[in-house]
């Protein structure tokens, strides 16, 4: 059984430059563990690698999907892992590189769902979202499938949708097909996480949030609503694009936008970490103010010399 590496942590930590300075030392194909890299046109927002960095290493899941077409890490996890094995029969080395908890988990562990999906359905889910509210939904989830709205919190649109998308697609709840036990994958994973002081963390975000606004992320949502997208869009209903849409629609301020989107993203840190701490196989990294980029990336090598990834 062979040994794939993972290069976990919060957003704004330093992922992506870690992981470049690992390709220079190492014959690395990277894997996009992020659930909104993968969307094209939601650059900046997302905090994309560059398009120079893009064309040095390979990458894999970013930018391979549109704004409003559905995702699900179940369906990620079986690609992830088919592409995991294609590197490894070149023999590179695939490190998988990201924050979303659940794109993790659904490589290493597996993610029971069915391919189950219909797009009327869907869209007539979305249309009486708009005009009833997320709470009636909810509602009806608890009437088709009650294990699985016990388990979704009210406002989780994405989650609720899908329910009631498999439901009303095959006939049976989504918590029925969730009862068969996911495959593991087939090779041994070494998580390596990185950690640092809260307020550091927080620092990095509220730096990057602003680098963000001076790039141009408001231009860049006026350019997806040109083109058709919108907050409706699972995609863009996330942090860092909703705020823009609320700034757009003249429900906030511009200060406001800027002071929302650093709060919201250093919330979604704080449930990034409590997430991996719960996974007792990640080999933590503990970054400070004071490190040096080399010396992490060296740290980070040694831990691939002894788990044997290298």
């Amino acid at each position: 059984m062979y040994s794939v590496p993972f290069l976990i942590g919060p957003t704004g930590i330093g992922k992506t430059e870690i992981s470049v300075r690992l390709a220079e030392h190492l014959s690395l194909e990277i894997i996009s563990a992020d659930s909104r890299q993968i969307y094209r046109f939601m650059d900046i927002g997302t905090a994309k690698p560059s398009s120079k960095v893009l064309n040095r290493i390979p990458h894999h899941f970013i930018n391979c999907l549109s704004p409003g077409e559905y995702y699900s890490a179940g369906k990620y996890g079986r690609e992830a892992r088919e592409k995991i094995s294609e590197i490894q029969g070149k023999k590179n080395i695939p490190l998988v590189v990201g924050g979303s908890g659940f794109y993790i988990q659904a490589i290493i562990d597996g993610f029971s769902e069915i391919d189950a999906y219909n797009q009327s359905i869907r869209d007539k889910l979305c249309k009486r979202l708009d005009k009833q509210g997320i709470e009636v939904l909810h509602k009806e989830l608890v009437t088709v499938d009650p294990d699985l709205a016990k388990r979704i919190p009210v406002k989780d649109r994405q989650r609720i949708l899908r329910g009631l998308e498999v439901f009303y697609t095959t006939g049976k709840p989504l918590s029925h097909f969730q009862l068969k036990k996911p495959e593991s994958a087939d090779f041994r994973p070494v998580l390596i996480g990185l950690d640092t002081e809260r307020d550091f963390l927080y620092k990095r975000i509220n730096s990057r949030v602003d680098d963000m606004i001076k790039s141009g992320l408001v231009n860049e949502v006026e350019q997806l609503l040109k083109m058709g997208f919108s907050e409706k869009d699972n995609a863009l209903n996330t942090v860092g694009y909703k705020e823009v849409f609320q700034y757009l629609q003249n429900e906030i301020e511009f200060k406001e936008m800027i002071d929302r989107i650093k709060m919201n993203t250093r919330r979604y840190a704080k449930r990034q970490l409590t997430w991996f701490r719960k996974d007792e196989r990640i080999i933590w990294i503990k970054i400070t103010e004071n490190s040096r980029l080399e010396n992490i990336v060296n740290c980070i090598l040694e831990k691939f010399k002894i788990y044997q990834v290298i």
